[in-house]
C-alpha cells in the first residue's frame, strides 16, 4: 500500500509516497480503509523535528524507523473485523485516530476499543477527518478544563484555526455566550459559525477592551500572561491550547512551563502526549492549564458524535491539492488558513 513516510528532519520535501507493508489486523483489531486523514501541528513538529524536545520521543539525528509515520487523524471505511471485535462490521464509515501517528496511509489497522467511532451519516470522509485532534481538543479545554456551564460567557483567542472554529461551536453548543479573536479576513466566519461578537485583532486588542470573560481559551498565545488574566472575572478561568512556536528547545511549551511556574497547583505530572506535547492541566478556580491533546475521540461505537449529528458543530475546510504530491501537504499547513486540512489517498486534499 501507499502511505506517506519522512526518513530525515526538514522542510516539506523530506516527505515520500512510500511503498509499505499492509497492517497485520490482530483478534481486536479493525482493518480500515483510510478515505480521509487531517494534518495537525503535530505533523509539522515532528516532519521539521522542531522543537528539539521532538527528538527525545522520535531520534536525536533522524527519526527512528518507528517514527517515521505522520497522521493522527482519519476517516475510512472498516474492511476487516478481528475474531474479538464487536459492535463493527465490514463497510461501516468510521472516524477517530491513532495514538502512535501515522493516518497518512491507505490502510490502518487500529484496536476496535480504541479511538474509534461510526461516522455520522451527515458529514464526509473529508469533515469527519478533520474532527478527532482539533474537535476533542476544543471540548476538553471547554468542558473538562474550563468546566464550561450555559450562560458563561466564553472568550476564544484564535477562534479561525482548526481548534477554535471547534470551540466557538461546541461553546455555543454548551449555551455560552461567545466572543470570538481573528484577524479581518476571518471575521464574518467566525460569526457565521455562531460567534456572538467578533475582535478583529488588527484594530483592538482584547486584553485592554474592558471587557471580562469566565472562561478564556487561547489558542493563538500571542499576549502575555498577565495580559490574558485581566480579561477575567474574579474566579475566571484560562486555558491555554497553544502558544507561539518560539525558541529552538521547547517551542510551544515554553509558554506552559511559564504558566506552571506561576501556577504549580494547577498541572499535574504526566507523559507528554503524542499529538501536542504539554502537562494536563486540573480543574480548579483562577488557573491555568493546558488541556492534554489526545489523537482522537472518547472510546465508542455507534451513535458518537451527537453534537456532528445534529449539526450544532460542523468542521470548516477549504482548498484542495493533491496528496501524490506530499510536499505540497506540509506546505499547505504551514500557511495562517481557517479550519482543518485533511488528505484523501490518491484524490485530493482538502482543508
Amino acid at each position: 500500500m501507499k502511505a506517506i513516510r519522512y526518513y530525515r528532519y526538514g522542510p516539506p520535501d523530506v516527505l515520500q509516497l512510500a511503498d509499505v507493508d499492509m497492517p497485520a489486523v490482530g483478534d481486536d483489531e479493525l482493518l480500515i480503509r483510510v478515505r480521509a486523514a487531517s494534518v495537525n501541528p503535530l505533523d509539522w513538529h515532528f516532519m521539521r523535528g522542531a522543537p528539539q524536545v521532538i527528538r527525545l520521543m522520535a531520534g536525536p539525528t533522524r527519526p527512528r524507523a518507528s517514527a517515521t509515520r505522520l497522521g493522527a487523524d482519519m476517516a475510512g471505511s472498516v474492511e476487516a473485523v478481528g475474531g474479538n471485535v464487536t459492535g463493527f462490521r465490514p463497510g461501516d464509515e468510521v472516524f477517530g485516530g491513532l495514538e502512535d501517528r501515522g493516518t497518512l496511509a491507505e490502510y490502518i489497522a487500529i484496536r476496535h476499543d480504541g479511538a474509534v467511532l461510526v461516522k455520522p451519516p451527515g458529514l464526509s470522509f473529508e469533515q469527519a477527518a478533520s474532527v478527532p485532534v482539533a474537535a476533542f481538543t476544543a471540548l476538553q479545554a471547554l468542558r473538562d478544563r474550563g468546566q464550561l456551564r450555559a450562560g458563561q460567557k466564553v472568550l476564544v483567542n484564535g477562534a479561525s484555526g482548526g481548534v477554535g472554529t471547534f470551540a466557538v461551536q461546541i461553546a455555543k453548543a454548551f449555551g455560552a455566550e461567545v466572543t470570538g479573536v481573528c484577524s479581518t479576513g476571518n471575521a464574518k466566519m467566525v460569526a457565521s459559525i455562531g460567534a456572538d461578537q467578533v475582535i478583529d485583532y488588527t484594530r483592538e486588542d482584547f486584553t485592554r477592551a474592558g471587557r471580562r470573560y469566565d472562561l478564556l481559551i487561547d489558542i493563538a498565545g500571542n499576549r502575555s500572561l498577565s495580559q490574558t488574566r485581566r480579561v477575567l472575572v474574579p474566579k475566571g478561568v484560562l486555558v491555554a491550547v497553544g502558544g507561539p512556536d518560539k525558541g529552538r528547545w521547547v517551542g510551544p511549551l515554553a509558554r506552559s512551563a511559564r504558566m506552571a511556574v506561576l501556577s504549580p497547583d494547577a498541572f499535574l505530572p504526566g507523559p507528554a502526549e503524542q499529538a501536542g506535547p504539554g502537562r494536563a492541566a486540573r480543574a480548579a478556580r483562577r488557573r491555568e492549564g493546558h488541556p492534554g491533546h489526545r489523537p482522537g475521540l472518547p472510546a465508542g461505537r455507534r451513535g458518537g458524535g451527537h453534537a456532528l449529528s445534529g449539526n450544532r458543530a460542523r468542521p470548516r475546510q477549504d482548498r484542495h491539492h493533491r496528496v501524490t504530491q506530499p510536499g505540497a501537504t506540509g506546505r499547505q499547513h504551514r500557511g495562517r488558513d481557517t479550519g482543518q486540512h485533511t488528505a484523501r489517498p490518491g484524490q485530493a486534499v482538502s482543508r
